[in-house]
This record gives structure tokens, sequence and C-alpha cells, in this order.
């Protein structure tokens, strides 16, 4: 068996300068220049296969057992998949076993060799507050292709096949629903089973943990896929509230960067020099926008980042006011404007440099994140 190779998703922006009304001097202390358009750069994945396993943000956190609830998978060989689901916030436990086959008690073996027709399948126990299945079914979607029969990348064989497995039927509409949702991106019809379980036999010890013991053992799989943190933040959840609850709530400066497109004062904002761990969320809906892992100190007087938390939570706009072409970076969600992205970041972080108003946005230190409702994040701010 052979490692599947996923290639990193290429993301191109056009940049230039910062500041609307205060042009943002580069980090050699010059202000950058009017003249046309930087070209396109070729930058990678924001997260890149590294060769190891990726960190697991369920490590330290405290569950309560009584109201986990439970859903069974089955999509290929299960040590990537155990490994993969284990790794998404909320998940309390996750176990490789055999589902749904036409034999009590079997073994490895019974499924290579004596057609037990079991599925590779793991138990995912979860924790509803934090995850829901909606989120697990569009992780588990990541990684699985299900208009494939029987097979999944290298691996061919009955137990192999695609299926998800309840044991409430309250989650059939949920289910339904992503399996809809899922066949609107494929031609062929999606074969993912979709039954109640009828039973599930924990695999031997050995394949438990699998890929804990053995990291760089077989998996078919892009275990980094699960480090989408796009995934976990769901825009729904952040509307952006009237015009007129903004004119109350928001500052005079907070409301003529956000909404009006201005700008602040460099070297004498809220954030520049901010050096706290955290995360940093549109003031306009609470949004996660940027994490203090990528804030770095650029010399131009505003927040600096070398990229959002989730590439999808901000989005790009040409601005050719003041006679410059630049790139204007606002929020998804509230369509806030934060300030400007061009090329002078740290190129061994990407080469890019976000700077961002402090008027735009809100700082939620670390020890404040789970108690505010961003628990889900704790494991990226490093």
């Amino acid at each position: 068996m052979k490692k599947t190779i996923i290639a990193c998703v290429v993301l191109a922006l056009v940049l230039s300068a910062c500041a609307d009304r205060i042009a943002a001097p580069t980090e050699s202390g010059t202000a950058p220049g009017t003249a046309a358009a930087i070209p396109l750069p070729a930058v990678s994945s924001q997260f890149e296969n590294t060769g190891r396993l990726p960190d697991n943000p369920n490590l330290g956190l405290d569950f309560d057992t009584d109201k986990l609830r439970e859903i069974h998978l089955a999509g290929g060989c299960f040590w990537g998949l155990e490994a993969y689901m284990s790794r998404i916030y909320g998940v309390y436990d996750v176990t490789s076993g055999y589902a749904n086959g036409n034999k009590e008690n079997p073994s490895y073996e019974d499924l290579l060799y004596f057609n037990s027709g079991h599925a590779e399948t793991v138990h995912v126990r979860y924790d509803p507050e934090r995850v829901d299945l909606e989120t697990l079914l569009s992780y588990f979607f990541k990684v699985v292709d299900p208009t494939s029969i029987n097979r999944q990348g290298n691996d061919v064989g009955v137990q192999y096949r695609s299926g998800i497995y309840y044991t409430d039927e309250g989650d059939v509409p949920v289910i339904t629903e992503a399996v809809a949702k899922e066949q609107e991106k494929y031609r062929q019809p999606i074969v993912t089973e979709v039954q109640p379980l009828v039973h599930y036999y924990l695999a031997e010890d050995y394949h438990q943990d699998y890929l804990e013991k053995n990291p760089d053992g077989y998996c078919h799989i892009d275990l980094n896929e699960v480090e989408d943190v796009g995934m976990l933040i769901d825009p729904n959840r952040y509307p952006k509230p009237s015009d007129e609850f903004l004119r109350k709530n928001l500052t005079l400066e907070q409301y003529r960067v956000t909404q009006m497109d201005d700008t602040e004062h460099a070297f004498s904002n809220l954030y520049w020099n901010n050096h706290e761990k955290g995360i940093y969320v549109d003031i306009v809906t609470g949004e996660p926008l940027f994490s203090s892992s990528d804030k770095y100190d650029s010399g131009c007087g505003w927040p600096s980042f070398t990229r959002p938390i989730a590439k999808d939570v901000v989005t790009y706009h040409e601005d050719t006011s003041y006679n410059m072409v630049r790139i204007e970076v606002r929020s998804r969600s509230g369509d806030s404007h934060l300030g400007h992205v061009f090329e002078d970041g740290p190129k061994d972080r990407g080469g890019l440099r976000y700077c961002i108003n402090s008027a735009a946005i809100r700082f939620v230190p670390l020890e404040q994140m789970e108690q505010t409702g961003y628990g889900y994040l704790l494991h990226i701010v490093k």
C-alpha cells in the first residue's frame, strides 16, 4: 500500500499597499509607490504536509461523558480515518472496528479472506456543544470518495466501502441533507451507505491508535485536511447587525473605519504592538479573522499578520483610490473594511502582510476564548 499524495491548493492574490488615507511605510521605511498592480504571486497552501501527525486539539479538554453523542463512519482503511476524526475539535474518542457484516466477533482475517462483509469503521464519540454532526460529516466527505464502490485510495474490497451508520433516528435528516449537499459536487451518484448500525466490533489492539504508534505508517488520506480551520467557522453564527445598532454600539472611529473605509493613525492604535496570545475577531460581527500565532512586528504601525485565521473569512477587492492600485481586505460576514494586503511580509511565512486597522477588530485573549465561545479555536493559538 502506498500513501496518496494530495496536491496543495495554490492561493493567488494581487497585492500592494496598506492604508487608505495614510500610505503605510514598507519594512525598509519607505512609502509604497503608486505604480501598477503587483503581479500575482504564487502562495502555497496554509498547511503543507510536514510528514508529522497534526496536533490534537482535544487533548486536555474536559468532557461530560454523559452528554456525548456518537456516529459510525466507514471510509477505507480505518488507520487514517481514526487519526483524522480524532483531531476534529470536540471529538472525545475514536476507535477502529468492524461494522454491519454477517459474522459475530470477526477478526481482521475474516474481512480479508473469509468474506465476513464488514466495513472497516470508526466509532466517533463527540461533544455536540463543541461540534455538530453536520460538521463531522463535512470533514468526513473531505477525505472520502463517496462515488467509489468498495474502494478508497489504493485499498480495494467490500471492507473498504464508505458508509455512515447511525444509532439515533434523529440523525437521519442531518445525514440525508449532508449527502444531498455532497451530491451537488459530483456527476456520478454517491454510493456511501446510510444505514442504521447493526453491530460494531472493536478491531484488534494493534489497529487501535495505529498512526499514533506508527506515525510513518500507511494512510490513504491527507491528515492535514483536518487543519482546515475554515470548516469550523460558520458564518451563520456571526450575522451583521443593523446600521442603527452599529451606530449606537461602535465608537465613531470604529464605525468610520469599518463602514466608511476610513483608516486610523499608525502607531497610536490599540493593537499595533499587542503581543498577547489570542485571536482577533471582526468588531462588527465577532467572526474570527486572525490569530496571534500569525501576528508579527512589521514596523508599519498597524497590526500585521502573515495570513488570516482561515482563507475564507476575508474577501479581497481592488482599491484604486488615491491614485494607487491596492488590494483591500474585508471581513466575510460583516463586510467590514479591515485594511489591505501586500507582499512585503516575511518570506519564510508566505511573503504576505495583512495590514489591519485596530478599530476593525477586537482581541480575545487566550484565557477568555473558551468562555466567550471561541474555544473551538484554542488549538490554533500557539
